[in-house]
């Protein structure tokens, strides 16, 4: 039975949802509307078509959508039955309006865009990024030329040769265009801190308690370290006695991913959206959170697998940061976090799409327990000790108990691990005892044994 997909739509009649379907399909990856289909498929009885119904349509089209579509249009048979087919290519500049609405096409619907996302797709279809426009509200002025003096010397380290005077460098690196500044060049050398970069800090006792907070508004190479800064006021630090000269210090989380995640984060955070970035410390994880989600056409498993494409969404920033050594290579970050983290034989970290925004949180391993349940009964034999589990297994048991209906799918991406190893795991927390599955599969659910 046909279906409707991300490139199809079925309507049993023309009305203004087949022209918003159009724009949406003219701002994904372009489709098809078949008119007098079902939704469900099936061939629309009596559907007719007028000497002058096809004309009028594309009229009523093309009145109602700016930059105007027009359709290719068919009478195909379906079925046995003549629908009328309208045909419409990815459009080259976007996005299309219907009625001064903007939609997009995800999965098998339309979805109307919000303002920056209209901002967003218009620029990346002129193959250019919002940070990388005139500032119309700052100047040269606003920058500080000593904050670039100390980003040309960060470049030079990395063996880059540099014998520009720091306009100059500007100029070279299109951060001035037209002797005009660049979104990008005023949020990485502003004079004077500003809510365009607020980041708020929160060290939590719980989700209601706050113990310390802070916030920066500074430029963005500021900000790196004022956010690092806050993190390790706030976590533990342990002194390992090596009977050597100098003895190793360890953090509570690896600071080379907390680096990573921080430096991601300002590199990518829509500086367009209105909300600010968010980072919150707790007892056992940090939450690191920024306005801007995913592109559509990347899902949380793509990263995991790291079966994606690398599209920044500041291009100007991420190129710069590029150049000063602080990324090494575009879409590599989210697989050397990861491995942080696993080194250390910690939890995965975990990456969502929420509110809106993207969200990074990473735990300490301090609910890395063994599992353990009350004594039943005199003991018989020797004392047995708890059953040992590891730390994603951990999570698993503790995702399970907040939504014992969950999928393994849907774990996946939870826990920071493919469907395999999820598979695995379940199967071994079931063989230590401490899980059950009740019921079948697509109505049943877990249930958590021992704790």
């Amino acid at each position: 039975m046909p279906t409707e997909t991300q490139h199809i739509e079925f309507k049993s009649g023309f009305n203004e949802d087949v022209i918003e379907t159009l724009t949406a399909f003219a701002n994904t990856k372009g489709g098809r509307v078949l008119v007098g289909v079902a939704n469900n498929g099936d061939p629309v009885k009596g559907f007719t078509i007028g000497q002058e119904s096809i004309p009028q349509w594309l009229n009523e089209i093309k009145t109602k959508t700016q930059p105007a579509i027009i359709p290719d249009v068919e009478v195909a048979d379906y079925r046995g039955t003549e629908v009328v087919e309208f045909k419409v290519q990815e459009y080259p500049v976007k996005p299309v309006s219907c009625r001064g609405k903007y939609y997009k096409r995800v999965k098998n619907s339309n979805h109307q865009l919000s303002v920056s996302e209209v901002v967003n797709i218009h620029l990346q279809s002129l193959n250019t990024s919002w940070d990388a426009y005139a500032d119309p509200t700052h100047t040269v002025g606003d920058i500080s030329l000593d904050k670039v003096q100390k980003a040309m010397e960060m470049m030079a380290l990395n063996r880059i040769t540099i014998s520009e005077t720091p306009l100059q460098f500007l100029q070279k690196y299109n951060l001035i265009r037209d002797d005009k500044l660049t979104s990008a060049a005023y949020l990485m050398f502003k004079k004077q801190d500003s809510i365009d970069t607020t980041i708020e800090l929160g060290r939590f006792q719980d989700f209601i308690t706050i113990k310390d907070t802070a916030r920066t508004q500074s430029d963005m190479l500021s900000e790196i370290d004022h956010v690092i800064d806050f993190v390790k006021k706030h976590i533990n630090k342990e002194v390992i006695i090596t009977g050597e000269p100098r003895n190793i210090q360890k953090w509570q989380y690896p600071m080379e991913a907390i680096r990573e995640i921080v430096i991601n984060m300002i590199i990518h955070r829509d500086y367009s959206a209105t909300p600010d970035s968010v980072v919150k410390i707790y007892n056992d994880r940090i939450e690191f959170y920024n306005p801007g989600k995913l592109p559509d056409e990347i899902t949380v498993e793509d990263l995991l697998s790291n079966n994606y494409k690398s599209t920044p969404r500041n291009k100007l920033i991420a190129d710069f940061f590029k150049h000063l050594g602080l990324i090494e290579k575009y879409g590599s970050g989210i697989g050397r976090i990861i491995n942080y983290f696993e080194k250390e034989n910690l939890p995965a970290p975990e990456f969502k799409n929420i509110s809106g925004g993207f969200q990074v949180t990473v735990f300490n391993g301090m609910n890395m327990v063994a599992a353990k349940g009350p004594a039943k009964g005199p003991a018989k034999g020797p004392a047995k000790g708890p059953a040992k589990i590891t730390a994603n297994q951990q999570k698993i048991l503790d995702t399970m108990e907040q939504n014992p209906y969950i999928t393994r799918e849907e774990l996946a991406p939870i826990v920071g691990i493919d469907l395999s190893k999820i598979k695995e795991n379940i199967s071994k927390l079931k063989a230590k005892g401490l899980l059950e599955r009740v019921g079948a599969d697509k109505s049943g659910y877990w249930k958590i044994k021992n704790r």
